[in-house]
């Protein structure tokens, strides 16, 4: 007889105008990882808060078994005291404080008279990164590490808590393929030392790799649970239970019609760091896009992908900018991001929660606030045809929406996805930056985005894509560019790209480096 951790006996939330979760069961085994898996607004997130407390009991309905006990959270500190710690999508970290600060933020090592034990802080503290191999001080601030080794703090803040369930809601969406190996491995190492994890994820290699059952949702209901303990189970199968349909291929095909004249293109672009301003994050770099072309760029967390597209799009980013940049052949001085959408050039940001939407407006209003003058006269909005433009694009998106003027923070991280690219699309651009556009969403709602991209192409229209999924580069784009370090390493023409190539380019670039030092 199975030995359940974790047992959530017909869960029902309702939200709303909509039921999230509609008589939701899940069991989870002592020991095992156990992925959670369906589209955007499946319910996954909604469970998993509705454990942890985050949703406290009488929210809900239905049972939660755990360790043989029915329990009802109030609160989220109901649930750390008995082993059950969740660590969300959007990291939940301040910058300003210190690895070791935030680490045991409202879990203080105190001494006597209540005040904080700096000494034993700081060492407990190291003792927990070293077991998650981040080698850092645990007197660094938090803003000056990457978004790898946070994801590891957050990991390591959980195991400081005596955790004996483990739920991570998209722990690798903002990492790169190597940094997202190494953490399924330590999953794996802690499985083997009794721990019991739950992990949300739409990556399915990552699901087949270290999940021993997948339990999959569909429109807030349990479609089944699937064993894996062989580690080949087949993601055809996964995806029909998240999708209702067969998907026989991840990326539609287009005819590659890419045309002669360049649509942008930036020359010698070097950015330095906005606050430490000797650091330069972008050195030299030069690259174009031609109209009809879907350009992707690859490269490690810390690369400057990110920063290089900021710093193109109105200088969003940086300091002691240099360089040239052009549209459809003249050269342009983007002076803000308004000179930017002016000039053609949209940029959707990887970060849909600080940077690309509003979260407490609906999403009529994020829909058309990029280009506001197409839907107002003398400053007024014309609202009949706001609703209206926003309305196509919840539709042509299929954005999972009880009302275009639901707030978007209320949303699906998936769903708060596509409002993004909803935004931009409306804006009508000739040159589209896409930065992780496909960052925490399901394969179905992927293919509809890659829809999209082949339609702006296929209309004269440029895009870069920046992703740090290989398969996604190789399968959407006509070329690659490379960077590592903050400099241009290669290129690649699609038929050539492979991802043992785009990697060896980067680990050579590294010995260059090596050798220079």
């Amino acid at each position: 007889m199975a030995d359940y951790i974790l047992e959530m006996k017909g869960i029902i939330k309702d939200f709303p105008a909509v039921r999230a979760l509609d008589d939701v069961n899940l069991q989870v085994e002592r020991g095992e990882i156990h992925a959670l898996v369906g589209e955007n607004g499946a319910g996954k997130s909604t469970l998993m808060n509705v454990l942890s407390g985050t949703f406290p009991y009488g929210d809900y309905s239905g049972q939660i078994i755990y360790n043989g006990q029915e329990c009802k959270f109030h609160n989220i500190h109901d649930s750390e005291k008995l082993g059950i710690v969740i660590i969300h999508q959007e990291l939940a970290l301040i910058p300003e404080l210190t690895i070791a600060e935030n680490m045991f933020l409202g879990n203080e090592r105190k001494s006597g008279f209540g005040r904080i034990n700096w000494d034993r802080t700081y060492k407990e503290a190291q003792d927990q990164m070293n077991r998650v191999g981040l080698k850092e001080k645990s007197s660094v601030l938090i803003k000056d590490i990457g978004t790898g080794k946070q994801q590891l703090v957050e990991i390591a803040k959980a195991l400081s808590k005596n955790v004996k369930l483990l739920i991570l809601d998209e722990p690798t969406s903002s990492l790169n393929e190597e940094d997202s190996r190494m953490l399924l491995d330590m999953l794996l190492g802690f499985k083997k030392e009794g721990l019991t994890s739950i992990i949300i994820t739409h990556k399915l290699n990552e699901v087949a790799y270290c999940a021993d059952r997948i339990t999959v949702l569909r429109d807030g209901s349990t479609i089944e649970t699937i064993d894996n303990h062989d580690h080949n189970i087949d993601e055809e199968r996964i995806i029909k239970g998240m999708v209702g349909r067969e998907l026989t291929n991840r990326f539609p095909s287009r005819e590659h019609n890419v045309g002669t004249e360049v649509m942008f293109e930036a020359q010698d672009w070097t950015v330095y760091h906005p606050v430490y301003t000797e650091k330069c994050v972008d050195r030299n770099v030069s690259f174009k896009v031609h109209k009809g072309e879907i350009v992707g760029f690859s490269g490690l967390q810390g690369a400057g992908r990110t920063e290089l597209a900021m710093s193109l799009f109105g200088k969003s980013y940086g300091s002691k900018i240099s360089g040239r940049e052009y549209i459809k052949g003249k050269e342009v001085h983007l002076k803000n991001e308004h000179d930017a959408i002016e000039h053609g050039l949209a940029y959707a940001t990887e970060d849909r929660k600080v940077n690309g939407l509003v979260l407490e407006d609906s999403i009529a209003w994020n829909t058309t606030m990029a280009k506001m003058s197409k839907v107002s006269k003398n400053g007024i909005i014309n609202v009949p045809e706001e609703n209206r433009a926003a309305q196509e694009y919840v539709d042509a998106m299929r954005t999972k929406t009880p009302s275009i003027q639901q707030k978007v923070g209320n949303l699906s991280g998936g769903n708060q996805q596509k409002v993004l690219l909803s935004k931009w699309m409306f804006a009508e651009p000739d040159i589209l930056i896409l930065d992780e556009p496909t960052r925490g969403i399901d394969v179905g709602a992927k293919y509809e985005i890659y829809c999209i991209m082949n339609d702006m192409v296929a209309q004269g229209k440029a895009v870069v894509m920046i992703s740090s999924e290989l398969p996604e580069l190789l399968g959407m784009c006509d070329r690659i560019y490379v960077m590592n370090e903050g400099e241009m390493v290669a290129e690649f023409k699609a038929e050539e790209a492979t991802q043992e190539k785009i990697m060896s380019a980067i680990l050579t670039s590294d010995k260059k480096e090596e050798a220079k030092a």
